[in-house]
């Protein structure tokens, strides 16, 4: 089995959605006018149980970069061990988490795989967001500190790592949602301050109306697109 060198730092950053992706869902829960949201709450809203599967639009962006960087294709997580991440444009490349190892494939070239145990902040957030996605709230507690607000209509919920390894490669994971709904991941990246956003479920499907960045971000948080 062919095996590369870790990759960088920026590979925990681009990952971290990718283990929240199954999260979405196209159901919104219909939740008294204005209820105030708890972080249980929300926990226990958006935990999936697999299969289940998603479309996404995740846009990059960089001081690096003229304009940001928009990608799309479909999450999916065939069972409780395994996720994939499929980009579909402006390139094909799909990505596996399964036992412990990461695969990446694109037409025309050999797999690279690398063990996740040789990443420890990405192995760190592969355990939880594990635990997200089984609605286990104290793992999740152990790790990040947990601050809701909005109403259940919308909500954000913001999960700040507690470890000092992953904390000074990601300040934060910002997610927004709309009853049930997970719509939007944010990873703001510690030091540079790029913000990495992934469109889940019905504001993927709405991204193709928003016509540039700001629009973007304005549907990542909750407006309708323009």
């Amino acid at each position: 089995m062919q095996r590369t060198t870790p990759p960088s730092s920026t590979w925990a950053r681009r990952l971290a959605p990718a283990l929240l992706l199954t999260l979405a869902s196209a159901a919104t829960f219909a939740a008294p006018a204005e209820s105030p949201v708890e972080a249980d709450w929300i926990l226990a809203k958006i935990a999936r149980p697999a299969p289940a599967r998603t479309p996404f639009v995740e846009v990059r962006g960089s001081k690096l970069l003229k304009a940001p960087l928009r990608l799309t294709g479909e999450y999916r997580r065939p069972d409780a061990d395994t996720l994939v991440r499929e980009v579909r444009s402006p390139y094909a490349e799909t990505t596996t988490l399964r036992a412990g190892e990461a695969t990446i494939e694109r037409a025309g070239q050999p797999p690279r795989r690398f063990s996740l145990s040789r990443v420890p902040e990405l192995a760190g957030l592969q355990n939880s967001f594990g635990a997200l996605l089984g609605g286990d709230h104290a793992a999740i507690e152990a790790h990040y500190r947990l601050q809701a607000d909005g109403t259940r209509q919308r909500w954000t919920l913001t999960m700040t790592p507690k470890d000092a390894a992953l904390a000074s490669k990601v300040q934060a994971i910002v997610l927004n949602g709309r009853g049930s709904e997970l719509r939007c991941i944010q990873t703001r990246a510690a030091g540079n301050g790029d913000t990495q956003r992934t469109l889940l479920a019905g504001a993927a499907q709405e991204a193709a109306k928003a016509a540039d960045a700001a629009a973007l971000v304005a549907l990542c948080e909750g407006a309708p697109a323009r």
